[in-house]
């Protein structure tokens, strides 16, 4: 299992680009679907938040498992 410190490295660059990708990708969205770019922070934010702890977290788990 990774230590603490590399999954708050992950943590921390996950939480980064998945903020980046999100607001991107939200107004691309506004943009071709309403012809109005406009951001939605708050989705952006919360997406940031949920896939930078859940996906770290995940990869620490999944570092022991081995099929038979």
């Amino acid at each position: 299992m990774r230590n603490a410190r590399g999954l708050l490295l992950d943590m921390a660059i996950t939480i980064p680009v998945t903020f980046v990708v999100a607001a991107i990708v939200t107004f691309l969205y506004s943009l071709l679907a309403h012809g109005a770019g406009s951001v939605s922070w708050d989705t952006a934010f919360q997406l940031a938040i949920i896939i930078g702890i859940v996906m770290p977290l995940t990869r620490v788990r999944g570092d022991g498992y081995k099929p038979q």
